[in-house]
Order: C-alpha cells, then sequence, then structure tokens
C-alpha cells in the first residue's frame, strides 16, 4: 500500500503544535517529568497499534510493529526541561515559576509524538519495529538515556536516531557531524583546607584565597603546556567560593568547574594532572585539599552507517541544498551518547533560527525561542528514517 507522507505530515502539523505547546506552557525538571510523561502517554493511546512501557514513571517507551516481521530501529526525544526563568512573551510560555524549555526539548517530545501518529497511520506496511522513547533527564547527569539503557530500552535494537532543534542554523537547514559531534562532560569539586585568620596578619593564616587563586591558573596551563594542542579539552573553573567578610581569612575555599573533551585518552588523562597540580600547590603552601570528580555524559559519535542514512533522508525529504555538513565537533554535551556506546547512532540538529520570529537567541537563555515551522521538519526526518529502514521496496 502507497501513502502520501506529506499529506501525513501536514495533517499531523496542527496536533504538533498543540502537543509542543502544552508541554512548553507546563515544564518540569530533570528526574521530575512524571506529569509530562504522563501527557505524553495520553496522546500515545489513542494512537493505532502502538504499546506502551513506563520503564520509569517519567519517561515513555512506545512501540508500533508492523505486519512483517523485521528488525527494531529506534528514535528518541528529550522531555525535560531547565532550571530557568523564562524572560519570553508567548501565549504558551511557562507557567512553572523558575523552569522553562530553553532547550527545545517541548519541540523534541511533539515531532516526535508527530511521527508516531504519521506512523501508526501506516503500520501495514512497516517491515520490523519502531521504538520510540520520550527520555527523561537529558539536563541532569548521570542522565536519563544511562538509566533506560541499563533498564533495556535498547534490547534487540538494530540502530537509533535522534534530533535537536538548533538556532545557530536558520529554520530549513539541517546539520550533520559523522564521527566525534560533541564532548564529554566531567565535573570536579576542590575542597581547599586553610587556616583563617585576620586580614590585617596574613603571615599567621594559610590563605585558601590565594592558593586557590594560584590552582586556577596553574590549571590552565594543564591544558596550555601538558596536552597535546590538537586534542586541547576545555578545563573550566566555573565556581570559586571564598569566605564572607571584608578583613577575614577564610578555613577553606571551594573551586568547581567543569572538564569537556572529544577524546577518551585525554579525558582519562586530565583528572591525574590537575589532581597532581593542586595537591602540588596545596602541599608547597601547606595547605590541604581534596579533589572530587563526578562523570558526566560520553563523547558523542555519530557512526557512519546511521549518517549515510541520515544524509540520504535529509536530502530526499528537503533537498541537497538544505543540507550542511559539519566538520568541527561542538563541546557540549549530550547523553544520546549513552545510545551510541550500545548500538550505531546518528544524532542530527534541525536549524530553527528564524530573525523576523525573535528565534535569535541560544538555547538555555531565559529568552530563547523557536521558529515553530521546524516542528514540521522534524516530524517528516522522524518518519523519512523509518521509511528509508522498514518500509523502503
Amino acid at each position: 500500500m502507497s501513502h502520501n507522507f506529506a499529506a501525513l505530515v501536514s495533517e499531523v502539523n496542527q496536533d504538533v503544535l498543540r502537543w509542543r505547546r502544552h508541554i512548553h506552557a507546563n515544564p518540569e525538571l530533570s528526574f521530575q517529568e512524571a506529569k509530562t510523561a504522563d501527557y505524553i502517554a495520553e496522546q500515545l493511546s489513542a494512537m493505532a497499534g502502538v504499546t506502551l512501557k513506563r520503564l520509569t514513571p517519567n519517561s515513555v517507551i512506545a512501540e508500533l510493529t508492523g505486519d512483517k516481521n523485521g528488525p527494531i530501529y529506534a528514535l528518541r526525544a528529550d522531555i525535560d526541561a531547565l532550571p530557568i526563568q523564562e524572560e519570553t512573551d508567548e501565549e504558551w510560555r511557562s507557567t512553572n515559576p523558575g523552569v522553562m524549555h530553553a532547550c527545545g526539548h517541548d519541540a523534541h517530545a511533539a515531532m516526535l509524538l508527530g511521527a508516531v501518529k504519521v506512523l501508526s497511520q501506516c503500520r501495514s506496511s512497516l517491515k520490523g519495529t519502531v521504538r520510540f522513547i520520550f527520555q527523561h533527564a537529558e539536563e541532569a547527569p548521570p542522565g536519563g538515556a544511562q538509566e533506560l539503557v541499563k533498564l533495556g530500552v535498547l534490547d534487540g535494537v538494530d540502530m537509533i536516531f535522534g534530533l535537536h532543534v538548533l538556532p545557530n542554523y536558520p529554520t530549513g537547514q539541517i546539520a550533520l557531524k559523522e564521527g566525534v559531534f560533541s564532548g564529554s562532560s566531567d565535573n570536579f569539586d576542590i575542597l581547599l583546607k586553610g587556616r583563617g585568620g585576620h586580614g590585617s596578619m596574613p603571615h599567621m593564616c594559610i590563605d585558601p584565597v590565594t592558593i586557590g587563586a594560584e590552582m586556577v591558573t596553574a590549571m590552565q596551563q594543564i591544558v596550555a603546556r601538558k596536552l597535546d594542542p590538537l586534542h586541547a579539552p576545555v578545563l573550566t573553573v566555573a565556581v570559586f567560593q571564598a569566605g564572607e567578610v571584608y578583613n577575614v581569612i577564610p578555613d577553606t575555599a571551594r573551586l568547581a568547574g567543569t572538564l569537556r573533551t572529544h577524546s577518551a585518552e585525554v579525558r582519562a588523562r586530565v583528572p591525574l594532572l590537575v589532581e597532581q597540580t593542586v595537591k602540588g600547590i596545596a602541599y608547597a603552601h601547606g595547605a590541604e585539599v581534596e579533589v572530587k570528580w563526578t562523570k558526566g555524559y560520553a563523547i558523542g559519535n555519530n557512526h557512519p552507517e546511521a549518517c549515510a542514512i541520515a544524509r540520504r533522508v535529509i536530502k530526499q525529504e528537503r533537498g541537497a541544498e538544505a543540507f550542511i555538513e559539519v566538520t568541527s565537533a561542538i563541546y557540549g554535551s549530550e547523553d544520546f551518547s549513552s545510545y551510541q556506546e550500545k548500538i550505531p547512532g546518528c544524532f542530527v540538529f534541525i536549524g530553527s533560527g528564524n530573525e523576523s520570529k525573535g528565534a535569535t537567541h541560544g538555547v538555555h537563555h531565559p529568552r530563547f525561542k523557536l521558529d515553530e515551522d521546524a516542528l514540521a521538519i522534524g516530524v517528516q526526518l522522524h518518519v523519512g528514517f523509518i521509511r528509508q529502514l522498514l518500509m523502503a521496496e
């Protein structure tokens, strides 16, 4: 049976807009997305042939199996929001103070819902199974993807695809980077213990502020002088907390920050160099130091086979002029990498920037807006991946 997929995608557009706006107006933080997951499950339950699983209370796994046996392919959308106070004037702006869908996960969920609705109407043509993953907690390590993988969400799955809206590209453009496309993300905490005292008598103290400042500078030398510049990571000290009074040298200081890298070898080596550096400085000044690392997301790696499929679908569905082959990886992290550690997968960026609609601010900004014309493109690509894999003659 042949299907008019363009018409089917067009027919679900109003539903996709409604779903996206509802989710945007009712954002929930990572690991707290129970109402969002319930809403998604409610929409899915009305779609023919779709079965549901709730591996966690704040995620939804849907499955659609065709009349013919075949492989299993997965499509993933994240559904959590960020701890940001929204500053837009949208009618559907957040009703939850201090929480906002500032990274487009509301759009991702709505686009995947649209794809489920389209594909459910074409179930008889499927030569296998589609698993739709509405994933919680992309924004907060250890991440929802890792949790779902441990619970078996990829069991039997051959390949996975994900989409992310990005205002860096105008609506209509679609970007893809083969191989490493995003960085790992590990965080560190350094507790420095000195000896406090009166600010007028620093010689009687072991000042954790000046020692900490020395550590911040020395840690940058790790990147500049101890690692191959062709594989240099980003090592950022983002927190420096010490003292509260003008004339009192505190007992302790806290440094904290993040490491981003595209190399597994560098990822393993930098924590050792950080510990060596800060312990050496602390020892030289008679201070004590404790270093704690929290491992975050893995390096994102788009597999060649999955990329080849994605390229073909993008050019077929949107035209060769819409496609951008990206040559440089970003240092931002994405827990889609947890799936890619297990099976081949491809993560694609959909342009959603539009100056005339005010969609110019980047993700994680309180005035982030989405050009909603990008929603139909996301649905079209999700459906296109499955047409290519499970419906091709």
